[in-house]
């Protein structure tokens, strides 16, 4: 299905590995016009040459830390000087330490409010300055279930997911009279498959924050038994990214998770 995304100017954050290389790929089977912005250039290399291969009408990679405002600005800058604008933005970019709340520190707070929170601030701010002149644009926040009813171990990562949530509905309301569409995707666990994620990612080491018994475990209590796949994400971000059939969508909160959340 043609769902309007061919030619259209998309920044994936973070968009190098596991979610976010999937949601890059899916973008270039639409034929869009991608811009990476990582801070994993190599692997970030790698997709934007998958991304050409399956159809993308281009590809580049800028290297950007979300958390710092002036490389977000600079990667919007990219995105424009190539693609003469921004008509997506797909606020990927997420970090986690699986740890009880007990174990932590103010280091750590502050590592997951910059990198979840913050890094969504920085890129939603300067995408909105872009499209607002525009009359026109479609923003995808990846949140979490983390963020819809508690997880352990993920306290500070859940709240950061369930402010974005919030967040994303606020900029809904506000931006709405300017034809740009916030939305918000919440994944629950969701597993790479080997060699889709780079040396940088929080994913390279499964093993260390979930074992093979444990995914077992947690498939098992899925009322669709299995484990998420990238792909799962990216389809669901596809479709709210495109006008052509989500165009009367904003403001809303979509999981998938296999239905570990079924929240009205």
């Amino acid at each position: 299905m043609d769902l309007g995304l061919s030619g259209k100017s998309v920044v994936v954050t973070g968009g190098a590995s596991n979610i976010g290389r999937a949601i890059t790929l899916a973008f270039a089977k639409e034929h869009a016009a991608i811009t990476i912005g990582d801070i994993d250039l190599p692997q970030a290399e790698i997709v934007a040459q998958e991304a050409l291969k399956l159809g993308a009408s281009n590809a580049h990679v800028v290297k950007c830390d979300v958390t710092d405002l002036k490389e977000v600005k600079d990667l919007f800058s990219e995105a424009v000087r190539i693609n003469q604008t921004v008509d997506v933005l797909v606020n990927n970019v997420g970090w986690d330490d699986l740890k009880f709340f007990t174990q932590t520190d103010p280091a750590f707070w502050n590592k997951v409010i910059q990198v979840n929170f913050v890094g969504v601030l920085n890129c939603t701010h300067t995408a909105l300055g872009i499209m607002a002149p525009n009359n026109t644009g479609s923003i995808v926040s990846i949140s979490s279930d983390a963020s819809r009813q508690g997880e352990p171990r993920e306290a500070v990562y859940g709240g950061m997911k369930a402010g974005i949530n919030s967040f994303m509905k606020t900029i809904a309301k506000e931006n709405g009279r300017y034809g740009i569409r916030c939305n918000v995707v919440c994944p629950g666990v969701t597993i790479p498959e080997e060699g889709q994620v780079g040396e940088k990612s929080m994913w390279s080491d499964v093993e260390s924050m979930f074992t093979q018994e444990k995914l077992e475990k947690i498939a098992k209590a899925l009322p669709l038994k299995k484990i998420g796949r990238p792909e799962d994400i990216a389809n669901s971000v596809l479709f709210l990214a495109a006008d052509k059939v989500a165009g009367h969508v904003t403001g809303q909160v979509l999981s998938v998770s296999g239905g570990y959340s079924m929240i009205g």
